[in-house]
């Protein structure tokens, strides 16, 4: 099956819900896909034979909280890599870096454990399920590279693209398979 079939099939399960959380919105459902096996492993293929293609110098993958631990674990495995999740405030033990970020009705913070970023320079790359307005990969890639990490991509399943999150992340390669 080729890399256009996948993504296809792929897409054929995502389910859409109308105006989910509000009035005017199309919530693209990445998990509805996900309760099919066979969609996990072909995105599971999808995932890896991109960043083998496109990353194969990554040192640890970047999972965002929550639906990018999804996806980290298996690929991390697959590469033998660390998979480092970034989670919301106070959700993690230990001494955590924080990175707070703005969002449409307020803001948020960002933590990453400190003695999970082994040393500097680790080529890092980002995954999450979505690309939306931008915002949280924006505020992982500062709060990594503060950190002296090197973010060397970011990977999302879904982009939708009128909200232009992309233009945030302009000095990252970014990767999207399927665009809304």
């Amino acid at each position: 099956m080729s890399m256009e079939t996948k993504i296809s099939f792929i897409k054929e399960h995502i389910r859409d819900f109308p105006d989910f959380p509000k009035k005017g919105i199309i919530f693209r459902d990445i998990l509805s896909a996900l309760s099919n096996g066979s969609v996990c492993k072909v995105l599971n293929e999808v995932l890896i034979q991109y960043i083998k293609e496109n990353f194969p110098d990554v040192e640890a993958i970047i999972a965002l909280e929550s639906r990018g631990f999804l996806f980290s674990f298996s690929v991390a495995a697959e590469f033998e890599i660390a998979c480092i999740p970034i989670r919301k405030k106070g959700k993690l033990p230990g001494e955590v870096i924080s990175r707070s970020y703005e969002l449409e009705y307020g803001s948020d913070v960002f933590e990453v454990q400190k003695d999970s970023l082994k040393k500097p320079g680790l080529k890092c790359l980002i995954i999450d399920d979505l690309i939306a307005t931008g915002g949280s990969m924006e505020a992982v890639i500062k709060l990594l590279e503060s950190c002296n990490c090197d973010v060397i991509g970011c990977l999302a399943v879904i982009e939708l693209v009128d909200l232009k999150g992309r233009e945030k992340l302009a000095n990252t390669p970014v990767h999207s398979f399927i665009q809304y």
